[in-house]
């Protein structure tokens, strides 16, 4: 039994003693739904954004079952994973409460041209799913792993750090389109020197930066510098934290992942907290989660591949590809990059393109297994110390 596979249940399913429950979270109120043991109707109730009202109303429909006759053993909430997060499943999981958060893709809708969608819909189709769940029914929809707030918390640095170089780029862009707009295509905008010189730049007219655009020029650059303050700001107090705590949590992990050449700090932080942290179940699952597999379409005769699934995380993917042309470069001895100029000797640039994403997909579980079991893939080549 694999107690980190969450494509099912592996505890008993005993209808009578269980109050099933689903949960429809909206930005205003909260539909709850459930399956109460010894009642015929399948009652709901439309609740605030209140946890304690939810606790509640079901501790209410555990008494109403108690009094039909059925002594409730669990109490089990079903809701889909959205913007609201895991913070209400850790609540309810605090208090006694079995609390599972549904994978969206994995609920089977209908397929209709044109389906109703509502709320009481919805939570009928919540209520299939987490019923056939309980059931142990394999792949009849999918949970989500619930972090903790240390495990969510971990992952802000890098993802703080990805928004803001977002940022960046799209600001240095305007501000280039600006500069290219007047006639000064060569003016280097990320340079501190720009900033004092735009009064005296001149368009190929002769004429001075007129003054509103100047303004607007002066403003994207204070901005800039406030993104580049931000970004470096996250570098060093996370280079802080790994060199005064290098025992803590999963900072060994990432310590020991940067030890690989071509592997950086940003990289190795992103993909420790991401993936290579997460408890999953085989290398499969691993190459699942990054988005790395196939989708191939097979019915009757016909046989084709419709190119990566990109179902998993999408941090992780980019990530992934980014490094394998990376790895490229900086392990070219390595079994992996040896595999990669074999499987691409024809030179053709769309076997390229195909196989690094084999290599991102092999050199991924080869990072993980690295972390874990402390395997150096073939031929890697570790920095000094």
């Amino acid at each position: 039994m694999q107690q980190n596979d969450l494509s099912r249940s592996y505890v008993p399913f005993k209808q009578d003693n269980t109050l099933a429950t689903v949960l429809e979270m909206g930005s205003k109120s909260w539909l709850l739904a459930g399956l109460v043991p010894g009642v015929k109707r399948q009652p709901r109730k439309q609740l605030s954004i209140d946890p304690e009202r939810l606790l509640a109303q079901l501790h209410r429909w555990r008494d109403e079952a108690i009094k039909a006759g059925h002594a409730i053993e669990r109490i089990v909430v079903g809701f889909e994973a959205g913007r609201d997060g895991f913070w209400l499943a850790r609540w309810l999981r605090a208090r006694g409460i079995e609390a599972y958060v549904i994978h969206a893709s994995s609920i089977p809708v209908p397929r209709e041209h044109r389906r109703a969608k509502t709320d009481r819909l919805d939570t009928e189709m919540l209520m299939r799913a987490l019923l056939g769940w309980l059931r142990g029914e394999p792949r009849h929809c999918h949970m989500v792993a619930i972090p903790t707030l240390a495990e969510e918390d971990a992952k802000r640095t890098s993802r703080e750090r990805e928004s803001l170089v977002d940022e960046q780029t799209r600001l240095t862009n305007r501000l280039k389109s600006i500069l290219v707009q007047l006639g000064l295509p060569n003016v280097n905008i990320k340079l501190r020197r720009t900033a004092k010189l735009l009064d005296q730049l001149r368009t190929p007219e002769g004429e001075l930066i007129p003054p509103l655009t100047l303004a607007e020029l002066r403003r994207g650059l204070e901005r800039l510098a406030v993104i580049k303050a931000q970004i470096k700001a996250i570098e060093q107090a996370r280079l802080q934290r790994l060199k005064a705590e290098p025992t803590k949590g999963s900072h060994p992990m990432v310590l020991m992942l940067a030890k690989v050449l071509g592997v950086g700090i940003e990289t190795a932080d992103r993909l420790v907290h991401e993936v290579l942290s997460r408890n999953l179940r085989d290398h499969r699952a691993v190459a699942r989660y990054a988005g790395l597999t196939g989708s191939p379409d097979e019915s009757g005769t016909q046989r084709r591949e419709q190119g990566l699934a990109k179902a998993g995380n999408a941090r992780v993917r980019r990530s992934m590809l980014q490094l394998a042309w990376r790895w490229l470069l900086h392990q070219k001895n390595s079994d992996l990059a040896k595999w990669y100029r074999a499987r691409t000797a024809d030179g053709r640039k769309d076997t390229r393109k195909i196989m690094i994403v084999a290599l991102a997909r092999k050199l991924l579980i080869a990072l993980w297994r690295y972390v874990h079991t402390g395997e150096v893939p073939g031929g890697v080549v570790l920095k000094a110390a």
